[in-house]
């Protein structure tokens, strides 16, 4: 038996079947061709099957009865199972998208913007981001919460902190201040402040060391025949005078000032000491308080350890940066003997006793009808003026102890990333920053420049270098720190007003140690005045006194320091001799 192929259809006007294309003899011809009815369908419908050879007769014998058309039969029971089993498979793929319905009603829908479509790993980066922004928003609220809303309160500061000074049974508290008080305060000084009297001498900059960086830097040098003098007001004969001259009713000095104006941002416990005598005020500070330290890493997040004993605690680290803020002060001076002297000598140098450089201005404020302040103000060098006027200056500095604390290394990145270095600075130091701008404000100086030293070895905590020095404009460097000048004096107003409500008598302004806020006691006269005893400074923690031999100052200090390296750090030594050449160079 022959397979029919059937009959192909030629059309001799064009492309394409004729028009009436003749039918295959299996199927009758053409006419039957013709009646062929046909059904159009979409490409959703489900077509069935035409024939089926996969099917496999149950036995030989139904293999035999089976007839040659039987792929073509689906009437068996069989059959209809297999059709049902395959109808309930089918799926119907559709590529359409679904629609998507607004989440938050109508105005939802007209107020999104058009966004481009992105790519699958851009929303993924999209997502990640957002999850970091959300975690971090939960730690600083929960970091809020914790320091009592206090902008800058350490939260894992230790509750085992002690005040500054030891509080008495006999004490009785008249006030407590939380800071968030202070921080909503406000106040104008509208008149400016009066200069009564200027007393000392200073001396002119040195503008070579503003072309000190890091690769040239400079040794710090000391200058122990010098007299650094840190007088408390009512010791101050000047500020005597004045009172019984009835010159202002509030006393003080800058140090006290600063200390009060950036209360919200200390962390560390000091006081101060308040006495009202008659209708006057006299802000004191106690011998030895701890505002005559600078403080270090004070508004870091990690804490500094607390043995004395260490050469990076929090004490030893508040003596050496006292003692770096001296000597860099007269370091960067011209020391050809030419100096601006003022109305009065200083008046706490005896004669004959060299003084540092540091002249004082006594300035009044007039803060309303009643109330007026006097404050002893300092500043340390004078600059000429282009304009052939002069120009005060303050003169400060940063210290860098171990960069490894820190995380900024000043001698990689005071060169290429110097707003990084102050960014951090910033951070750890807000208040002792804040300080030296407030006293800046308050002595009417024209620039303020900040010293950038740092170890020649990090154990070595006697040899510094000076690696820059960087100048800046008072004011706007208070407003680079967000320090508002309005607030500033607005909480000296609120404890002057406070303390002219009381008694006469002496009280002490304590701030806590573990919590944002200030505590005014009421102390008995005598207080501070017959039960303190300086206690010497440790051995190690006294500063070295320079060697007589002015041309081996330098071999003696680098042997010094490369001794102690070698015993403390091992194998650090050779870095730390590498490092102490460098400087020297």
């Amino acid at each position: 038996m022959g397979f029919d192929v059937g009959v192909v259809a030629f059309n001799p006007d064009g492309w394409g079947p004729p028009e009436s294309a003749p039918a295959p003899a299996s199927l009758g011809g053409g006419a039957a061709a013709a009646s062929i009815p046909f059904a159009p369908f979409s490409r959703s419908d489900k077509l069935g099957r035409i024939a089926d050879w996969t099917r496999n007769p149950a036995g030989p014998a139904a293999l035999a009865a089976a007839s040659r058309d039987s792929v073509f039969d689906f009437t068996s029971v069989d059959d209809s199972l297999a059709a049902a089993a395959e109808d309930s498979s089918f799926r119907l793929v559709d590529a359409k998208p679904p629609p998507r319905h607004p989440r938050f009603g109508p105005k939802w829908r007209f107020n999104q913007r058009p966004q481009l479509p992105q790519r699958r790993d851009e929303e993924v980066e999209a997502r990640r981001r957002e999850a970091e922004k959300e975690r971090a928003r939960r730690e600083r609220h929960f970091q809020n919460n914790r320091s009592h809303h206090h902008p800058g309160f350490r939260g894992n500061q230790s509750s085992s902190a002690k005040p500054s000074v030891d509080i008495q049974p006999d004490w009785t508290m008249r006030e407590q201040i939380p800071f968030a008080n202070f921080t909503k305060l406000s106040f104008s000084v509208t008149d400016q402040p009066e200069d009564l009297l200027l007393c000392g001498a200073v001396e002119y900059y040195d503008r070579a060391f503003d072309r000190v960086n890091p690769k040239a830097a400079r040794r710090l040098e000391r200058f122990k025949s010098r007299n650094f003098f840190k007088v408390t007001t009512t010791d101050d004969p000047v500020i005597r005078r004045l009172a019984e001259e009835d010159k202002a009713t509030v006393f003080a000095t800058d140090a006290i000032l600063a200390a009060l104006m950036c209360t919200p941002r200390s962390i560390h416990s000091w006081d101060i000491v308040v006495q009202r005598v008659g209708n006057k005020l006299f802000f004191d500070k106690r011998d030895g308080s701890q505002l005559d330290l600078l403080s270090v890493n004070e508004t870091a997040q990690e804490q500094l350890p607390e043995n004395k004993d260490d050469i990076n605690s929090a004490h030893s680290l508040a003596v050496e940066a006292t003692y770096i803020n001296q000597n860099f002060s007269q370091q960067v001076l011209l020391r050809d003997g030419e100096k601006v002297t003022f109305d009065e000598p200083n008046p706490f140098a005896s004669e004959g006793e060299e003084a540092a450089s540091v002249g004082y201005r006594y300035r009044r404020w007039k803060l309303d009808d009643e109330i007026s302040i006097v404050a002893r103000c300092e500043v340390h060098a004078v600059n000429a003026d282009p304009g052939g006027g002069r120009q005060f200056l303050t003169l400060n500095a940063l210290n860098e102890f171990d960069p490894k604390i820190t995380g900024v290394d000043w001698r990689q990145k005071l060169e290429t990333q110097r707003g990084a270095v102050l960014a951090t600075e910033l951070k750890n130091n807000a208040n002792k920053l804040a300080r030296w701008t407030c006293q800046a404000l308050l002595a009417g100086a024209d620039m303020m420049k900040l010293g950038y030293v740092s170890r020649v070895h990090p154990r070595d905590h006697y040899n510094h270098a000076i690696l820059t020095v960087m100048g800046y404009k008072p004011r706007d460097f208070a407003a680079q720190i967000n320090l508002n000048t309005s607030n500033m004096w607005g909480i000296v107003k609120s404890i002057v007003d406070i303390c002219m409500k009381f008694e006469e008598g002496k009280y002490v302004l304590v701030k806590d140690p573990a919590k944002p806020q200030v505590r005014i006691y009421e102390v008995p006269s005598d207080a501070f005045e017959n039960d303190y005893v300086e206690e010497p400074l440790p051995e190690e923690e006294q500063v070295r006194p320079p060697s007589d031999d002015v041309d081996a100052t330098a071999e003696e200090m680098d042997a010094a320091a490369e001794a102690e390296a070698n015993n403390t750090t091992g194998a650090a030594g050779g870095e730390g001799e590498k490092s102490a050449e460098a400087a020297v160079a």
